[in-house]
């Protein structure tokens, strides 16, 4: 029987692979990381910890210990600005370790999970700030080294899938969060202190799932993967050393900077999600009971929205996307500033929020990767969630001092003629690079 002749060995002596049945092509390659499904989940379980607290805060702070709109602008400034001060920490400790990037975010997840039973001692002003700012630190040093995890096992062309993904998982937890605080302040005689209870014991899940899940190894990059790409640099660059001089100079990148720029502008203009609920309730009259659940609205439509606005990133440009989101956040912000009552408010509201976060959270971190090399992604991204994070914690406390001064309408509409003019800024200021098209940033 006639056989046919084995193929001719490769040069070198090397034997070429047989070919495939058929022609078929190679295997595709998966189209997101077993690290980001990993990092997903971590979240996941994380979120539910967070948004359990986040949920009942509000109505903790302002209603059960009587604090004015401008003290709880403070603290809720304090709970998502605080973190700003110590994330190019975090980032800078992660490149300087090299696989460093996992025990910094775990680091990161334990500091705030071991917050949550602090929260049963604190009942006044101080400690309560105290604790919250403790917190935030944790995740401040968490983020950027996650987040550099997701953006160095992702390819270029998958960065904004990737991202998307691992937000809807993120926001899954966000979306479980309120429904469990809402079931244990209806199960339960001392509410707030069975959902702090509870919240605990799911943060340390959470850590464990990072432990025993995520892969140490940080540089499961592009370029190692052999597509040949090397990021925010020419193939001749020597590659910065990690250092914290180093992650400061790359401000001097003029599209990392740009991007910086932007992120901080429309941070300023950014009203917290905890005074959105609050105007909700406030327009609708929503009872207490209920307040724990307006947060699943965001979560749902965020859940919904994250990876179909990922990939629409990928393919139609990661910063018309970005700022499509503020469009939406501005339909919100206009929907509470009209008469408007009907009983869809709160629905078209909140889907709104939440289309705000799917555009713009995980999108804008794909957009500041590609202008950061591997050796300083984490430091990088920490560059930009840091000029976010402190602006929005200024938001905060101007919009608390807006409302107690002159209302919360006033304030409402401040924040939406200032988020205008800044998305106008960003629009005309964040021009897409001719030389490269195919990266999405147009």
């Amino acid at each position: 029987m006639w056989c046919a002749a084995p193929p001719p060995p490769a040069p070198g002596g090397a034997r070429s692979p047989p070919p495939r049945l058929g022609g078929a092509p190679p295997p595709p390659r998966a189209a997101v990381a077993p690290t980001v499904l990993a990092l997903g989940a971590v979240s996941l379980i994380t979120d539910v910890s967070s948004e359990m607290v986040t949920a009942v805060l509000p109505l903790y702070l302002v209603t059960g210990l009587g604090l004015s709109p401008l003290g709880f602008g403070l603290l809720d400034g304090i709970y998502n600005g605080f973190s700003a001060l110590v994330r190019l920490i975090g980032g800078h400790l992660a490149d300087r370790g090299g696989g460093r990037h996992k025990w910094v975010a775990g680091f990161g997840y334990a500091l705030s999970a071991a917050c949550k039973p602090l929260l049963l001692l604190a009942h006044t002003l101080t400690p309560i700030g105290l604790v919250l700012a403790a917190d935030r630190t944790g995740k401040g040093l968490r983020t950027a080294p996650r987040d550099a995890l997701i953006s160095l096992s992702s390819t270029p062309e998958t960065r904004g899938r990737a991202f998307g993904v691992h937000r809807a998982m993120d926001t899954a937890g966000a979306l479980f969060g309120p429904l469990v605080a809402f079931l244990i302040l209806r199960a339960t005689v001392d509410g707030y202190d069975a959902v702090f209870t509870v919240s605990f014991c799911v943060a340390v899940v959470g850590v464990l799932v990072l432990v025993l899940f995520v892969p140490n190894g940080a540089r499961t990059t592009a370029t190692r993967a052999g597509t040949g790409t090397t990021p925010a640099g020419t193939p001749g660059d020597a590659a910065p050393r990690p250092t914290l001089r180093a992650a400061l100079a790359l401000l001097a990148r003029p599209d990392l900077r740009r991007v910086t720029l932007c992120a901080l502008l429309l941070g300023l203009a950014t009203v917290s999600d905890s005074f959105v609920y609050l105007l909700l309730q406030r327009r609708l009259g929503v009872p207490d009971r209920w307040f724990a659940l307006l947060p699943l609205g965001t979560a749902a439509a965020f859940l919904l929205l994250a990876v179909p606005l990922g990939r629409l990133a990928d393919r139609v440009g990661r910063w018309r996307v970005f700022l499509a989101g503020h469009g939406a956040l501005l339909l919100a912000y206009a929907l509470l500033l009209t008469s408007w009552h009907e009983t869809a408010l709160p629905y078209a509201v909140l889907l709104l929020h939440g289309c705000f976060y799917a555009a713009t959270d995980g999108v804008l971190m794909a957009v500041a990767s590609e202008s950061v090399p591997e050796e300083l992604r984490s430091s990088g991204l920490a560059l930009v969630q840091t000029g976010q994070a402190l602006a929005r914690f200024v938001c905060s406390l101007g919009f608390g001092a807006a409302w107690t001064a002159w209302g919360d309408r006033t304030a409402l509409t401040a924040s939406t003629v200032a988020l205008a003019l800044c998305a106008l800024f960003a629009l005309t200021l964040r021009r897409p690079a001719p030389s490269a098209p195919s990266e999405g940033l147009a």
